[in-house]
């Protein structure tokens, strides 16, 4: 058994050298490299964009562009920082959350306006939406100004893992625990202070 788990962490060291080299090789414009790429990983990064998107032109879609962006950005890929396979998934998932962000819901014919019910919120679920925002305000305050803006830009605006930890040049390992300590803080905070 030890051998067989021996081997499949050699495989899989294998496999991530290969794609940290085909990446690297993308970096320098080397298109065979690039094709390469493509043919190992599209499969995985369509699932993801599939996933998120639930609709398979839409996926293909994303995919292309998602291939554009690595052709970009392969010279930000850091071997020994970041799994390969997890970099361009980062980069599948971002994309597509991109996406479903842009998708706007169907305008409403102003026929059929009159017919529509306000869904503007209450004047009483906007006052708990403010006190609640209020209660997480504070205890976000309560953290580490640099923590507390990883959160916001993690949870908030969608940044991944990997792109916070380039941004507040960290190990990526070092954000994950960041992040992960920095919500159970603020889940006893809000615990601490329950309306």
């Amino acid at each position: 058994m030890a051998a067989d788990g021996r081997a499949a962490g050699y495989a899989r060291g294998e496999i991530d050298d290969d794609l940290s080299n085909l990446i690297s090789r993308v970096a320098l414009r080397d298109r065979k490299a690039f094709d390469q790429l493509y043919k190992v990983t599209s499969r995985k990064l369509f699932g993801v964009a599939l996933r998120m998107l639930k609709d398979p032109a839409e996926a293909e879609d994303a995919i292309q562009e998602v291939y554009v962006r690595i052709w970009q950005k392969a010279d930000r890929f850091r071997p020994g920082q970041a799994q390969p396979m997890s970099w361009l998934i980062a980069i599948a998932r971002n994309l597509s959350i991109d996406r479903l962000r842009r998708r706007k819901p169907p305008a409403v014919p102003i026929t059929d306006a009159s017919d529509v019910a306000d869904s503007a919120p209450g004047p009483e679920t906007m006052t708990a939406h403010s006190l609640e925002r209020a209660r997480l305000d504070h205890c976000l305050s309560q953290l580490n100004a640099r923590r507390a803006e990883a959160v916001k830009s993690a949870y908030v605006e969608g940044y991944s893992y990997q792109e916070l930890a380039d941004r507040f040049q960290l190990p990526l390992n070092t954000m994950r625990t960041w992040l992960r300590r920095s919500l159970l803080s603020l889940r006893e905070c809000l615990k601490e202070n329950a309306l």
